[in-house]
């Protein structure tokens, strides 16, 4: 945007008609810090819904009051997946400062739990937690809503369980000779051999070392195997 094009936005504009949250999250949602990025009014009202959309997790738009399909109960093993997986996700995002992948992780947080019947209120509440950064006047009236009495400013940040927040299977990258040649799934907790022999059984990989030495195989867990042969 430039004044001497005229092509400036006013941010007062954006903030009557959308408010602050929506504002606060579209700048960081743009894209990474460190780049140029293109200004979009017809792109901020997707991150005004998504405001809204956290808003109907916790409140019934109906009455006003407090949703009934909030329950005290511990929660389910899918939500709390869903959970830690989040907080892992968005605490590493903030110390990169990469703001716009974390804004992403409340998008699928969100997607998640919206089509449940029951959600926990063991899930939800460390939930708010994690919107504060981005969106810390709907974490506050939600955080209010929940019944604590003191601002959610004094709470410490939410902690993930690496039980819940690793992923069953894992994406790794299989080369050969140092060029990528193809992808395969395996268990997150798969040992080298296991690796390796997943990769030796990839039709791609099998079908250029096949006839060749294998002189080494590099096994970095739970990212690529990478078969050295001539």
């Amino acid at each position: 945007m430039s004044k001497s094009l005229k092509n400036v936005v006013n941010p007062d504009e954006i903030i009557r008609e959308y408010g602050a949250d929506t504002f606060r999250l579209y700048e960081m949602f743009m894209g990474p810090l460190d780049v140029a990025k293109p200004w979009n009014t017809r792109d901020v009202p997707g991150l005004h819904k998504l405001c809204r959309r956290i808003w109907r997790l916790y409140v019934d738009e109906a009455t006003g009051e407090t949703s009934p399909a909030l329950t005290e109960d511990a929660g389910d093993e899918e939500s709390l997946r869903i959970l830690h997986k989040t907080i892992k996700r968005v605490t590493h995002d903030i110390e990169a400062m990469k703001f716009n992948t974390a804004i992403a992780a409340l998008f699928d947080f969100v997607n998640a739990m919206t089509p449940k019947k029951v959600r926990s209120r063991s899930v939800l509440d460390p939930f708010v937690l994690v919107v504060a950064p981005f969106a810390p006047h709907l974490a506050e009236e939600l955080w209010s809503r929940l019944g604590h009495g003191e601002s959610l400013a004094y709470e410490r940040w939410p902690t993930y369980d690496e039980k819940y927040a690793r992923d069953d299977d894992v994406e790794i990258a299989l080369q050969v000779n140092g060029k990528l040649k193809s992808r395969v799934v395996v268990s997150a907790d798969a040992d080298d051999a296991t690796m390796e022999a997943a990769a030796r059984e990839d039709e791609k990989v099998a079908s250029i070392i096949t006839g060749k030495t294998v002189r080494k195989v590099i096994v970095v867990k739970g990212r690529l195997v990478n078969i050295i042969a001539q």
